[in-house]
């Protein structure tokens, strides 16, 4: 398998779908334009309204962005599958979802540490907010942000795509890179270290979430104001956090530990959590939740 331009992977995940191919294909693609539908809208209220021209509410667009580039990542191919009944990917195209979909991960995981820090800092130093989160402060965090989850995910990829592969059978629904990992003929040490320095960065990435929280919270038993700010600020964020980072836990596990075929269907549902509910979840939660994106977001629509 050495003409990688030729190589096709089988996604066994799809066989499970033809049984209710229709029914999925139409709640899939609902889902879909939905997930673009809440994101852009949210987005387009902080960007015209100047009053949402706040730190959390700009770290919270990079968040709406970022679930379009993760439900992107995987409903297009899945949608195209369903439609053509077919169970096969290139290899070109397989890298290229991996690219998109591992970036999505990351972003999503460095976007909520920053919403974390935002937090802490609005919260518990109120009176340096504005100084602690400078416009030039907000803008290098979101460079850092992209760059650094775009580097984890090209590093990755390179480590992946140098393997001599020995097999083309994925138990997936969509590329993951451990799926390809695990088609490799020779020792895959490298892979497997990198994958350490990746779950560092993610443990150290909670912790920060972690501490930030902790801080947040012995301040709210203090204050009957930021208790509020916490009701309305900090709840969507942990819920947001919480769904995510399980969502993708369970889906770690599954695909390093489980095997068998007769819980293809459950490994199918845990492997789209974290792709079909965040983008779905976060702008809904964020939408309602906070007052001034709400009206921003009902003037829009009322004015369409």
């Amino acid at each position: 398998m050495e003409n990688y331009s030729e190589l096709v992977f089988v996604l066994h995940g799809l066989n499970e779908t033809r049984k209710n191919k229709q029914i999925i294909f139409s709640f899939s693609f609902i889902g879909y334009l939905l997930s673009i539908f809440f994101n852009i809208t949210v987005i387009v209220a902080i960007l015209l309204e100047k009053v949402l021209h706040e730190p959390m509410h700009i770290f919270l667009c990079s968040l709406c962005f970022n679930g379009i580039c993760g439900a992107t990542g995987f409903y297009p191919y899945f949608l195209n599958s369903l439609s053509l009944d077919s169970n096969v990917i290139t290899y070109r195209a397989c890298i290229a979802q991996i690219f998109l979909i591992y970036t999505y991960i990351f972003c999503e995981f460095t976007n909520l540490t920053m919403m974390a820090y935002d937090r802490y800092a609005a919260i518990c130093r109120p009176l340096e907010y504005h100084s602690i989160m400078t416009p030039l402060k907000i803008g290098k965090l979101l460079i850092f942000t992209w760059l650094f989850s775009l580097s984890e995910t090209f590093a990755g990829v390179v480590l992946t795509v140098r393997l001599p592969l020995c097999g083309n059978s994925i138990d997936k629904l969509y590329c993951f890179n451990w799926d390809i990992v695990k088609l490799s003929c020779t020792d895959t040490s490298l892979n497997n270290f990198y994958g350490y320095i990746l779950l560092f960065f993610q443990i150290s990435q909670a912790i920060m979430v972690i501490i930030s929280y902790i801080h947040i919270t012995r301040t709210c038993f203090r204050s009957r104001t930021e208790q509020s700010k916490f009701m309305e600020t900090c709840v969507p964020h942990l819920i947001t956090l919480s769904t995510f980072s399980l969502s993708v836990c369970l889906d770690v596990v599954s695909a390093r530990f489980s095997s068998s075929e007769s819980l293809q269907t459950f490994r199918n549902i845990l492997s789209v959590k974290y792709l079909v509910i965040p983008p779905l979840l976060n702008p809904l939660l964020y939408g309602l939740k906070l007052k001034q994106i709400r009206r921003s977001v009902w003037k829009i629509l009322c004015c369409s």
